[in-house]
């Protein structure tokens, strides 16, 4: 007979080894193929909203050259005993104009002592030179008839005091300046406040005239300016005429225009800042500015220009779109029918957005389309104010067209909280870039939350869409309409019977994949995702989609 051979000790223990392992590895097939992994991490939330950095005094600037002091007819004896000249309190620009004058070719100083100085006419710095006040709250400049501040030539710089224009004639092309007019590059707008009544265009005018000066416009800095109260435009850049249109290097920092049209209005359009009304801008630089309460727009940019390099970084536009709704729908014809109300409107160009802040703005946050980049920016309550959406219906982000560029729209770590409409509003888009976008509790229009491809039939095509929303004020929170080529992941909690629609004859490659549904009433498990009749068959494709139970809820 043949020995037969049995396993020893260390046999055995490799087999149940062996057993053991078979198990386990049968055991987490089990559990991924019946518990499926969730949406990975979720991203950090954006940075808080932004607020206004501490106004800190401007360096007093020094210009060389002799120093030629004006006091006012109401300044003290003191001040009077001081200085060079003494104004009588009536056309007191004419001393001003003597001073500068009497200066030499290479520049120096008119000195303003505290009081109030009477214009009836203009001032005309000359180059090289500096107009310098005892501060916006000791010193006023008050300008009447057709008196203005109007810089002609290089290298000026204003400092420290008030200006106030009104009662202007209304006339002839004057009427289209500003109560301080810059024409000449390399100018320096220092702790300079102002305001008008609406017999002119703009506080702050800065205009390419070439019959004033036909060199391109340039190297313009604004520090601490504010237009307060105005019957008119707070800051304003435009250009007549047809050669060098473009206004370069321009720079605010710490500026404000607040009420800006609310005591009467030059015009219906009347904004806080409107840095390209014909004129096209290069190399603009708004930093740490706020817009509240105007009129129109708080941050405006007309369709027309070419506008590119522009960055507007930690800046607070609030409560603009002071204008009542129009009463009927859109009429191209029509001007009683036009409305921007936006926080910041900066449709069509090469226009970046960092760490800026909107709220209760009328129609929309940011309008931002073909070349828009937006960098942890938040809008809240927008629509605030109003009552009647019919016809105007605000959106946080707000992007139609931009498909003329790629990408043609970039949004990243932003928020929409409170909307009173639209947290997301993009149709007529091509090449669409969104990021860890958050949307919080928002009212919706119609019931769904976002608009994305179902503005009159424009679709949204070749987009990347990331989102984490929350709600159950509007019963869609993601309503996608005739998309093609679309990706969206993210995080949805809702308990709404609907949070997350796709529809229209024209959807083709959408795929849902990385999304995770938080919901107390969907069936967990399922994908939650509701696909119209009118979507084709296979347009729509999913990859780890699944809801989850209510109780399972972490903050997004």
């Amino acid at each position: 007979m043949s020995a037969r051979s049995y396993p020893g000790a260390g046999d055995r223990r490799i087999i149940i080894a062996i057993a053991i392992l078979i198990a386990v590895a049968s055991a987490i097939v089990l559990i991924a193929y019946l518990y499926p992994p969730g949406p990975p991490p979720y991203p950090p939330p954006p940075t808080p909203p932004a607020t206004l950095l501490p106004v800190t005094p401007v360096v007093p600037p020094e210009v060389p050259g002799p120093t030629i002091v004006v006091a006012a007819g109401d300044s003290s004896p003191a001040s009077k005993d001081r200085a060079d000249i003494v104004c009588s309190g009536i056309d007191d620009h004419r001393s001003i104009q003597a001073a500068f004058d009497s200066l030499p070719p290479s520049g120096g100083t008119v000195a303003l002592s505290g009081g109030t100085f009477n214009c009836a006419g203009s001032i005309h710095p000359r180059t090289k030179t500096m107009l310098r006040g005892e501060g916006p709250d000791a010193t006023f400049i008050e300008f009447s008839r057709n008196g203005r501040l109007n810089v002609s030539c290089e290298s000026v710089t204003l400092y420290n005091f008030h200006v106030r224009g009104t009662g202007y004639p209304g006339t002839g092309t004057d009427r289209w300046l500003g109560v301080i007019t810059l024409y000449a590059s390399h100018a320096r707008v220092l702790a300079v406040e102002g305001t008008a009544d609406a017999t002119t265009q703009a506080v702050f005018l800065l205009i390419h005239d070439p019959d004033v000066y036909a060199p391109a416009l340039e190297d313009i800095e604004f520090i601490n300016c504010r237009a307060v109260d105005t019957g008119t435009y707070g800051f304003l850049h435009n250009a007549w005429g047809t050669a060098n249109r473009v206004i370069r290097n321009v720079r605010y920092e710490n500026c404000a225009a607040i009420n800006c049209g609310r005591q009467g209005a030059f015009n219906p359009w009347v904004t806080g800042f409107d840095f390209a009304e014909l004129n096209d801008i290069e190399g603009l630089r708004v930093k740490n500015c706020l817009a509240e309460g105007n009129l129109e727009s708080g941050f405006h940019f007309e369709w027309d220009p070419e506008k590119r390099d522009c960055v507007l970084e930690n800046c607070v536009s609030r409560k603009n779109g002071q204008k009542p709704y129009p009463a009927k729908a859109y009429n191209p014809n029509d001007m009683s029918t036009h409305y921007f109300g936006c926080g910041y409107y900066a449709p069509r160009g090469d226009i970046t957005f960092i760490s800026c802040y909107s709220e209760g703005n009328s129609r929309h946050g940011f309008y931002a389309t073909n070349g828009g980049k937006l960098y942890n920016c938040v809008d809240r309550n927008v629509g605030a104010g109003k009552t009647d959406y019919r016809i105007i219906q605000p959106a946080s982000f707000y992007a139609a067209p931009t498909r003329s560029v790629a990408p043609s729209l970039v949004l990243e770590n932003c928020s929409s909280i409170d909307s009173n409409g639209y947290g997301l509003q993009i149709g007529f888009a091509s090449d669409v870039r969104i990021r860890n976008f958050r949307l919080e509790n928002p009212a919706g229009i119609d019931g769904k939350a976002t608009n994305l491809g179902g503005l009159n039939g424009g679709a949204l095509t070749n987009s990347v869409v990331n989102i984490y929303a929350s709600g159950n004020r509007a019963e869609t929170l993601i309503w996608a309409q005739n998309n093609e080529n679309v990706e969206y992941s993210g995080r949805i909690i809702s308990n709404t019977a609907k949070p997350f629609v796709i529809e229209g004859y024209g959807t083709r490659k959408v795929q849902v994949k990385d999304m995770e549904i938080v919901s107390a009433s969907l069936a967990p498990c399922t994908n939650g995702v509701v696909l119209a009749n009118s979507v084709p068959a296979g347009a729509v494709t999913f990859e780890n989609v699944l809801v989850v139970s209510g109780e399972q809820h972490h903050p997004i």
